[in-house]
């Protein structure tokens, strides 16, 4: 008998088909006994086991989620605020006497946000998900921290974007909010792109870059796979990115430059 392999990265949707499968097969066999004479035991014996998954730890899946929704949170928030700051108290026009060029400025809080974020992502993968909760981490953590710095450079243009949409600390609050809700709900890390209507997966795909950085995590970091395998979605983060820091940087110079 030939077992069947279900891939529990869709954790919910791995569960609840192996559910569905064993309530079918234990209905056709309680069928067959019936025609028939009646057996004393079950002629069926349904084994499950976990390939990828064997102890159904949920510490496993949800940590490694929490530390992608949290690199997606700090980066916005956090680039976003720096420029709203500026803003506030008036230093930014100090930019416009210094030789420097729109995309300098916004280059140089992007990259300073972002990499304060990637060490603390780092370090938590390193300290709190492998140490603390000892969670088997099967990639290279150079290659996800790679993946990691492509993604936190793309939602950091997105917060300097809501940051040149808001003029004060409450309405980038009140905009940042549904914005990074909806990326982490539909990103895949909560639940399965396959649950999702197909014309909202091809958006989601389209217009953010969640769902690639997650598909990219959980192949890296769950299954040990190699550059050669998830180059199309560094691919994906860094075309999304350029799209999100072309119109970023024109709001900037609108707003901050005045061109």
């Amino acid at each position: 008998m030939s077992p069947l392999n279900i891939d529990a990265t869709a954790m919910t949707r791995a569960g609840n088909g192996a559910v569905f499968i064993q309530s079918i097969i234990a209905q056709e066999v309680a069928n067959f006994l019936a025609r028939g004479e009646a057996a004393a035991s079950t002629p069926v014996d349904l084994v499950v086991r976990s390939k990828f998954y064997p102890n159904r730890n949920v510490p496993w899946f949800s940590s490694v989620m929490q530390v992608i929704n949290s690199i997606t949170m700090l980066t916005v928030i956090l680039t976003g605020a720096a420029l709203l700051r500026e803003r506030e108290q008036g230093t930014v026009e100090h930019l416009l006497v210094m030789p420097v060029v729109p995309s300098e400025i916004m280059l140089a809080k992007m990259i300073a946000n972002a990499l304060v974020i990637l060490v603390a992502a780092g370090l938590s993968l390193a300290i709190v998900v492998q140490w603390l909760l000892q969670v088997p981490i099967q990639g290279s953590l150079s290659l996800f921290l790679i993946g990691a710095g492509l993604y936190a450079v793309a939602v950091a243009a997105l917060g300097i974007l809501l940051g040149t949409l808001a003029t004060s600390m409450g309405q980038f609050g009140l905009l940042v909010m549904p914005v990074l809700v909806t990326m982490q709900l539909l990103s895949g890390s909560s639940t399965p792109l396959e649950s999702m209507p197909v014309w909202l997966r091809y958006i989601m795909q389209v217009i953010s870059p969640a769902p690639h950085f997650v598909a990219f995590t959980q192949a890296v970091l769950y299954r040990g796979a190699d550059l050669s395998i998830v180059w199309p979605q560094l691919a994906a983060l860094a075309a999304i990115g350029r799209v999100y820091f072309a119109f970023a940087l024109r709001r900037f110079r609108r707003v901050i430059f005045g061109g």
